[in-house]
């Protein structure tokens, strides 16, 4: 028996509100400074906008990178490709279901009250995103993610019941 090992990095689609926090922190910042020229409670002003663009800019631009080895999928977000942080880790015994996005056959389970949603798309292409339903102790959790066909197909190997490709 083999090792399975994948990676794949998805870049989702920055939102527009996204795109002007990105450009208005700077600009806010640049202005309260010349502002302060004049009046000096401005430079306060510069300083929380200043502080704003250091560490809220960065998380705005983020990318998921998703790694599947042997049953196990790891997924880490990584802002303005400096800062990498893991941000999940599911093994598929875990797994309860996994079918495409627009499958019927999750009809159940995202409409279930106190589950909880994640999405590691894109949102460029929905087509491609799978969502996949695990069971957890705090309860059931539920992502999305745009996986190839080599770790569907070792999933199924792994829980061919629990993989729903219609």
């Amino acid at each position: 028996m083999s090792d399975m090992y994948r990676e794949i990095m998805v870049k989702p689609e920055m939102s527009v509100g996204k795109k002007f926090l990105k450009g208005f922190f700077p600009v806010m910042t640049a202005l309260c400074i010349v502002a302060g020229v004049i009046l000096w409670p401005f430079l306060i002003g510069a300083l929380a906008f200043f502080l704003l663009a250091m560490f809220v800019g960065p998380k705005l631009d983020v990318e998921y990178e998703y790694l599947y080895v042997n049953g196990e999928l790891d997924i880490d977000a990584i802002y303005s490709k400096q800062k990498r942080k893991k941000v999940c880790s599911y093994d598929m015994e875990h797994l309860e279901i996994l079918a495409p996005a627009k499958s019927h056959a999750l009809d159940s389970y995202l409409n279930r009250q106190g589950a909880k949603y994640d999405d590691y798309t894109s949102g460029h292409a929905p087509e491609k995103s799978y969502i996949l339903v695990f069971n957890e102790e705090k309860g059931q959790k539920i992502i999305a993610a745009e996986l190839d066909d080599a770790i569907i197909a070792d999933i199924r190997r792994i829980a061919p019941r629990k993989v729903n490709l219609y």
